[in-house]
């Protein structure tokens, strides 16, 4: 089995298929296997034979150990029997012709079933090998397939455990015992959170040629409905503004794509500026990586993580607050002089502060938008001064307090020469690094992809719903994490290949796709006859269902005959 480029005559496109030679007597003929996607360009054809090369190597995995074929949910067990009793023409039912024929008002609807998210995320679950990540799987059959289903229903419709449980009963017709869930929750060790970071860092290394060598890492908070502290929970600066409640601090390590490396939790009261190192060490000792440029915002740069980083000899590209650097280094930033002309528009210059590396980017539309943007906040501002003269009715915005002059205790003006200082600052962004091995333009643009670290945040955020938690034992608050945090990659993933080997689609846009793809249950009430009615699919769904290599019917079948 190995992966084919072929090309077309007199056209750029390339097609990329895994394929296995097969013997027919004397000769041997080459067999797809699989068909990844088309590529028009070589930019394209790089990301598509990496994809390729790595269901490659999990389909020979399937040939060598039956254990890793996908095991679907029943309803696709009966759409598979069913098609291929339709080719063979052999039934698992004694069906007739005369079962089809059917009186509509003998019908009843008795359920509704949304099978897409199952059969497709369920089928990624396998292939990424989450179906085996409970320890002494032969005795935690149950709580593997819970661990799945709760999973699963985070990607689809993101509540608490009970309020899962509830609607994978009413939507998804599938039945789970809430303290089942809790005990499968118990199971979720430390030591199996370490093997799943692994299993997902594996897979995000599969998809790549080379040693991931750029790792984008950020934090954030997650808060509980809850006030009490403990080991873990604990108040500290709350990114959510959830200041008297208690908090987790989330740290998140994802590559330039958006795919997982890993992820850690420490205490709420943690500064996120001391996570940095504690993950970089985890992260070298886990997956014996040499060598990494990490990529994390301003909030991580602090004088203590740079000297500890110099010493550890890695590599770095972390945000730089400018304004905040000694009156020297700021006096040459301001100097237009300082930079060299990359393009019309777009200037970079490089300083050197107190033994450190500074690259600074000059934007003219970013100028434009920070110039645009102030200029709003401030016309506000000059309509609440006309109205509000009290200073008091500012001291809890700093956004107005530093455009302000307070001339006395009761008068409150425009500072013009503090704004007249911000508009200098217009247009210009900066990184702090040590990274040689790069160019100027290469070392702003790793820090300019920072935003893959922050969508994802976004997703866990928003999409999966990964706070407010309602757990309050340390122990399931990190099951909890594990959980979130498995539905979050396959979220990735699923959207990765989805891009490669067919377009963009969000992942939103592919969950409301899968949630779109249902089979009605009908009940025959003369003929005592149970039937499946598939819902029509999109587009959009047929392709994901093609890449994902999942056989699907739109033709109705029987059940069961009662």
């Amino acid at each position: 089995m190995y992966v084919r480029v072929k090309t077309t005559p007199n056209s750029p496109r390339k097609s990329v298929q895994i394929v296995e030679s097969v013997r027919k007597g004397d000769k041997v003929s080459q067999k797809i296997v699989r068909y990844v996607g088309i590529a028009m360009n070589e930019d394209e054809l790089i990301p598509l034979k990496q994809l390729a090369e790595s269901i490659k190597l999990k389909l020979e995995a399937e040939i060598h150990n039956r254990s890793m074929l996908f095991s679907p949910e029943e309803l696709a067990k009966l759409t598979v029997e069913f098609q291929e009793s339709e080719k063979s023409k052999k039934n698992r039912l004694v069906i007739t012709d005369e079962d089809y024929q059917v009186n509509l008002k003998n019908l009843k609807e008795e359920d509704r079933v949304v099978s897409g998210i199952h059969e497709v995320y369920g089928k990624l679950f396998d292939e990424l090998g989450y179906d085996k990540v409970l320890e002494n799987l032969a005795r935690n059959v149950s709580s593997a397939k819970l661990f799945k289903d709760i999973v699963l229903a985070r990607i689809a419709n993101p509540k608490s455990k009970r309020g899962s449980v509830s609607m994978l009963e009413e939507d998804f017709g599938i039945r789970l015992n809430l303290d089942g869930v809790y005990r499968m929750m118990d199971k979720l060790t430390d030591k199996v959170v370490m093997r799943l970071n692994r299993m997902s860092y594996e897979a995000t290394q599969d998809l790549y040629p080379d040693p991931i060598n750029v790792v984008f890492f950020d934090c954030t908070t997650v808060y509980f409905e809850a006030f009490e502290s403990d080991e873990l929970r604990e108040q500290g600066y709350s990114k959510d503004m959830k200041f008297n409640e208690v908090q987790v601090l989330l740290a998140l390590m994802v590559t330039q794509d958006g795919l997982p490396v890993g992820y850690e939790a420490f205490k709420g009261s943690t500064y996120e500026g001391h996570t940095l190192i504690p993950a970089i060490q985890t992260l070298k000792e886990r997956y014996q990586i040499k060598q990494v440029v990490f990529v994390a915002d301003s909030g991580l740069m602090n004088a203590e993580n740079l000297q500890e980083m110099e010493v550890q000899g890695i590599d770095y590209i972390v945000g730089a607050r400018l304004k905040s650097r000694s009156k020297a280094l700021q006096q040459q930033i301001l100097d237009p002089t300082n930079y060299t002309q990359i393009r019309p528009g777009y200037k970079i210059g490089k300083f050197k502060d107190n033994g450190h590396t500074f690259i600074v980017s000059y934007c003219e539309k970013r100028a434009h938008k920070d110039r645009r943007d102030r200029e709003r906040s401030i016309e506000k501002l000059r309509l609440k001064v006309s109205c509000h003269k009290t200073p008091k009715d500012y001291l809890s915005n700093q956004g107005y307090k530093k455009y302000l002059k307070m001339d006395s205790e009761t008068t409150v003006e425009l500072n013009e020469a503090k704004i007249a200082e911000a508009e200098q600052w217009d247009g210009l962004l900066g990184v702090c690094t040590n990274v040689t091995s790069l160019t100027a333009q290469d070392i702003l643009q790793k820090y300019v992809d920072l935003w893959q670290v922050e969508e994802a945040f976004r997703i866990n955020k928003h999409d999966l719903k990964i706070r407010p938690v309602f757990h309050w034992k340390p122990s399931r608050v990190r099951a909890h994490l594990a959980i979130a945090f498995t539905s979050f990659c396959l979220v990735k993933f699923m959207e990765h290949r989805v891009k490669l080997q067919y377009k963009k689609l969000s992942p939103e846009v592919i969950r409301q796709t899968l949630i779109r793809v249902q089979t009605s249950i009908v009940f025959d009430s003369t003929k005592r006859i149970r039937y499946a009615l598939p819902s029509k699919l999109s587009l959009d769904a047929k392709k994901i269902y093609a890449l994902m290599q999942i056989p699907k019917t739109s033709s109705p079948f029987i059940i069961e005959k009662l």
